[in-house]
């Protein structure tokens, strides 16, 4: 098994990047979606509406990147980029979506959806691929769409299967010194479906994780030693 792809969104809910590298710590991935939109209310923006969550189109049309300190810059459609805690980024985005917003970084309780660290496999996405018949074009379904921490490849799994649905319980070492303790599948939304980057909108994928897999896909872990990830490191079973 290898470790290749990283994705890190410093601001959750909206388009992120694709490092080399990264550190992997207690919390998570360090500034992974340590920053979230919020509106007057105290709700934090999203692609669904829950208790903490409210949905907020036109997220998917701002990217955030890792800044020089701890304080993320957020790129605007037009090519202006801003640092999250600057006020006239602020009112540019409140512009942009149509609502008064401001970013906030994280306050007690984690932005994260499920847990720190989320990973899917490209077997997985051959089943899912399968499954849905293929994207609009016949194309293998995207793996930007489940916004996923790690993407592993997987060699000698067998096809149109799910491998990572019998790692809840299982340590995976990444490289010389991460462990990660999987934890549990990791339930989908309507996100999986809308259109984000280069990955057009779908309206099949979670109706077919409903149907065929319990509305789950890749699994979600914890981080039982950190350290230093990097794309190409060599996964293990412990």
């Amino acid at each position: 098994m290898q470790l290749i792809e990283i994705r890190r969104y410093p601001v959750k809910s909206l388009l992120g990047e694709v490092p080399r590298a990264a550190a992997a710590t207690g919390r998570g991935l360090a500034g992974d979606r340590l920053w979230a939109v919020r509106d007057p209310d105290g709700k934090f923006g999203s692609g669904k509406n829950t208790r903490r969550f409210r949905r907020m189109p036109g997220l998917f049309s701002l990217r955030a990147r890792t800044g020089p300190s701890a304080v993320p810059f957020v790129e605007l459609p037009d090519g202006r980029a801003f640092a999250a805690d600057d006020a006239a980024g602020h009112r540019a985005i409140s512009e942009l979506l149509g609502r008064p917003v401001t970013l906030t970084p994280e306050s007690g309780i984690p932005h994260h959806d499920e847990g720190p660290i989320s990973l899917i496999t490209t077997t997985g996405l051959r089943a899912l691929t399968a499954l849905a018949g293929g994207g609009p074009d016949g194309t293998a379904v995207d793996p930007q769409r489940f916004r996923a921490n790690l993407l592993i490849d997987i060699a000698d799994a067998p096809e149109a299967s799910f491998p990572e649905d019998d790692w809840p319980g299982r340590r995976l070492r990444i490289g010389a010194d991460v462990v990660l303790r999987v934890v549990r599948p990791l339930t989908r939304c309507v996100m999986v479906d809308m259109p984000q980057d280069t990955a057009p909108g779908r309206a099949d994928l979670l109706k077919t994780l409903a149907a065929h897999h319990e509305m789950t896909f890749g699994v979600v872990a914890a981080v039982e030693h950190p350290g230093r990830l990097r794309t190409g490191d060599t996964c293990s079973w412990q």
